[in-house]
C-alpha cells in the first residue's frame, strides 16, 4: 500500500522522548503532551509515495517535523493524535517534513537543508551537512559561516548539537575548519555570493506549528532531542 505523495512513517521508540538514563534508574523528564520538545523525531520509512522525488527509500532512518508524532487537547480537552495519524502507530509524512535520512550509517540532507555546527560567535557556524545548491556554490562540509538572523532551530543528532536552516539563510563562507579554530572570531577571510533574500518560505504544518526553518516559527533557542 503505497499513499500518492506522502511517506509512511513509524517512530523508533515511542511517540515521546521523555526518559534518560542516570545510572541504574529512569528519569521522567516532561509529562506534558504539548511539549514539542520531547516529541520523538525519529522514525523508518514504511512505504515511500508512488510520487517520490527524493532519494529516500523504504527502509531508511528519517528526521521529521515534531508535529506528526505529538498528541494534543482539543477544544473540548479530548486527547487528539495529530492529523498525520494514518492507523496502527503508521503517519503521513510529506517530503518537506524530512529534515534528513540515514543509509548505511549516514545521514543525508534533501532539498536545501543543511545544518551548522554552532561555535561560540553567535550567527557563525561550521557547516556539518550540506546539499547540492552550496555545493554549487563552493560551500561544503567543514566551511565556516556565517548565518542569518533567528535561524537557530536546534537538534541533538547523535549527541551533537546542530542547527537546521536552508541554504538561503547562509551569508557567508569564512573558510575551511582546517585553517580556523573553531571558536575562532577572526574575521572574514573569503565570501560567496550568497542569496541574501530574507523572505523566508510559508510554513505548511499547520496554524499549531512552532518551529522549523521558516519565517513564521518562534521556538529560537530550543532544542530538538534525537
Amino acid at each position: 500500500m503505497n499513499s500518492l505523495y506522502d511517506f509512511i512513517v513509524k517512530p523508533i521508540g515511542g511517540r515521546y522522548a521523555n526518559e534518560t538514563k542516570v545510572g541504574d534508574k529512569t528519569l521522567i523528564l516532561n509529562t506534558k503532551i504539548e511539549s514539542f520538545k520531547y516529541v520523538n523525531k525519529l522514525a523508518k520509512v514504511i512505504e515511500v509515495p508512488r510520487n517520490n522525488f527524493t532519494p529516500i527509500k523504504k527502509g531508511d532512518i528519517v528526521v521529521i517535523h515534531h508535529n506528526i508524532f505529538r498528541r494534543y487537547y482539543d477544544i473540548k480537552g479530548k486527547e487528539k493524535n495529530s492529523r498525520a495519524f494514518f492507523k496502527n502507530n503508521e503517519y503521513l509524512v510529506s517530503s518537506d517534513q524530512i529534515y534528513l535520512y540515514k543509509r548505511d550509517g549516514k545521514w543525508n540532507t534533501i532539498y536545501d537543508i543543511c545544518f551548522v555546527t554552532p561555535t561560540e560567535n553567535y550567527r557563525e557556524g561550521i557547516l556539518k551537512y550540506d546539499n547540492k545548491s552550496l555545493n554549487y556554490l563552493g560551500i561544503k562540509v567543514g566551511d565556516k559561516i556565517s548565518f542569518k538572523k533567528k535561524r537557530q532551530f536546534e537538534f541533538l543528532i547523535d549527541g551533537e548539537l546542530l542547527y537546521c536552516m536552508k541554504s538561503k539563510d547562509i551569508l557567508i563562507k569564512h573558510g575551511h575548519k582546517e585553517n580556523e579554530e573553531k571558536h575562532n572570531n577572526s574575521g572574514t577571510v573569503s565570501s560567496a555570493r550568497v542569496n541574501k533574500s530574507s523572505e523566508g518560505a510559508d510554513c505548511r504544518h499547520g496554524r499549531g506549528c512552532d518551529c522549523g526553518p521558516t519565517k513564521e516559527r518562534s521556538c529560537d533557542k530550543e532544542t530538538c532531542d534525537i
